[in-house]
C-alpha cells in the first residue's frame, strides 16, 4: 500500500472510541487521524483531517449520525462513510445507506472484520453483514403495492423482477441481491439483465433514475 488510509472515528462514548482507536492502530495499514464526540465535530473534522474513512456512530448528541453522514458526503463525496453502532434498526440502516454511508456494521464486529470492512470500503465496496442485507431485504419486501403496480405496469415486471427491481432502487449490489433472496450470483444477474432490457436501460444508476420517475408520478 502506498500509503495509510486515514480514518476517523466519530462516536460520543470515549471509552469504546479508544477501544476501536487501539484497535485500527494495530494495522499497519490505517491511521486514526481523528475522535469526533458527535456529528457536527466529525464534519468540522472531515475538513481539517481529510480522512479516507469515516467510522460514524448513529446516535449522538447535537447531529446525529445519519445526519452528518448526508452533510460529510454532500461536501466531500470522495470521503467513504461507515456506520458503526449497536443499533440493527432498519430505519436507520436504509436512512444511512440513502444517504450516501458505504456500509453498515454492529459494534459486536470482530476486529479482523472491522479492519477489513474499512479496508474494503475504502476500495469502493458496499459492507452490509448478511443478518443486515436479510432485515433490508425484509424492508424491501414491505414496500406499497402502489409502488410496486407502477412498476409492474411501465415495463411488465414479474413478481420477482418487481422485488428486485426494488432493491436495485434502494442501493442492493448484485452480491446482496443473491444474498438476501437466496439466490445464485448467474441467477440474480439473469434477473437484473432482464429489468435492465425490459427498461431499455444499460445501468443500474439509469434504472434507478428511471424508476424513480415511474414511482413519483
Amino acid at each position: 500500500m502506498e500509503r495509510k488510509i486515514r480514518v476517523l472515528l466519530a462516536d460520543d462514548q470515549s471509552i469504546l472510541a479508544d477501544g476501536i482507536k487501539s484497535v485500527l492502530s494495530s494495522c499497519p495499514d490505517l491511521e486514526v487521524v481523528g475522535i469526533a464526540s458527535d456529528g457536527f465535530e466529525a464534519l468540522t473534522m472531515t475538513d481539517t483531517k481529510s480522512p479516507d474513512v469515516v467510522l460514524m456512530d448513529i446516535r449522538m448528541p447535537n447531529m446525529n449520525g445519519v445526519i452528518a453522514t448526508q452533510e460529510i458526503k454532500r461536501r466531500r463525496p470522495d470521503v467513504k462513510v461507515l456506520i458503526l453502532t449497536t443499533f440493527d434498526d432498519s430505519d436507520y440502516i436504509l436512512n444511512a445507506i440513502n444517504n450516501g454511508a458505504s456500509g453498515y456494521l454492529l459494534k459486536d464486529t470482530s476486529s479482523a472484520a472491522l479492519i477489513d470492512a474499512i479496508k474494503n470500503a475504502y476500495a469502493g465496496d458496499t459492507i452490509l453483514p448478511a443478518k443486515i442485507a436479510k432485515r433490508i431485504a425484509d424492508v424491501a419486501r414491505m414496500v406499497s403495492s402502489d409502488r410496486e403496480i407502477k412498476l409492474k405496469r411501465a415495463f411488465g415486471f414479474s413478481d420477482r423482477e418487481v422485488e428486485i427491481a426494488v432493491m436495485i432502487y434502494e442501493g442492493f449490489t448484485n452480491k446482496q441481491i443473491a444474498s438476501a433472496l437466496k439466490l445464485t450470483d448467474g441467477t440474480a444477474r439473469n434477473y437484473i439483465s432482464s429489468i435492465y432490457e425490459k427498461m431499455s436501460v444499460a445501468s443500474r444508476s439509469e434504472a434507478a433514475e428511471k424508476m424513480k420517475e415511474v414511482i413519483k408520478q
